[in-house]
């Protein structure tokens, strides 16, 4: 992560020096307020950060820091029903947790629940081999729409374990829980309900019956 400073303010586009290390398209904090930006220019230690939140009040001198991480989505069970603005942020959970009918400038909340629980139907078993794009199971979003939670893509592996149907033919899962399966590096790697993508990389599609 890159950490520099503002070196001007120009509207929603912000100049920061000292952003050598950070790579175009990071996603950035402005300021103490952490505002949401993305770098979409370097040249040499100086970044321009496109902020997409109201900049009044920045000044030079306040402080801009690279997460390293690309403009990302978050898809999953939750998606269907919410209501975003165009950076995926909860506006009807910003409105709870604010209090108010106004965005709050910098503020952070999930764009899916974290205490939701969901009802996961596994389809998978321990044993079997998998790779991107297979079905690990299903979770009844609404009543007529069925997500399949499936293997993240460029991953293949053996199934190692998964949780069982409960006695009602369901187990419930927070979010934050997961599957575990082992791949052929033998790292451990786990599968969640929900999958973060990156805007400007294009999602993988079904190709000869493997995920590209």
């Amino acid at each position: 992560m890159a950490k520099g400073t503002i070196k001007k303010v120009s509207g929603p586009l912000v100049v920061a020096t000292g952003m050598r290390d950070a790579n175009m398209f990071d996603v950035c904090r402005v300021s103490d307020r952490r505002l949401i930006g993305e770098v979409i220019e370097i040249h040499g230690d100086e970044a321009s950060v496109q902020v997409y939140e109201e900049t009044a009040g920045l000044a030079p001198g306040e402080p801009v820091e690279s997460t390293g991480a690309p403009l990302s989505v978050e898809l999953g069970p939750g998606l269907i029903g919410s209501i975003y603005d165009g950076i995926q942020r909860p506006l009807v959970d910003i409105m709870q947790q604010t209090k108010s009918n106004l965005l709050a400038r910098g503020i952070e909340v999930p764009a899916l629940s974290r205490e939701k629980v969901w009802h996961f139907v596994p389809t998978a078993k321990a044993g079997d081999h998998l790779i991107g794009g297979d079905i690990l199971g299903t979770v009844q979003e609404t009543h007529i729409i069925t997500q399949k939670i499936m293997v993240p893509p460029h991953t293949e592996g053996t199934l190692k374990s998964i949780k069982e149907e409960a006695g009602s033919g369901q187990a419930a899962y927070h979010r934050t829980e997961s599957y575990r399966y082992t791949v052929p590096d033998r790292q451990g790697r786990r599968s969640r309900h929900s999958r973060t993508f990156w805007l400007r990389q294009d999602r993988c599609s079904a190709s000869a019956g493997k995920m590209g």
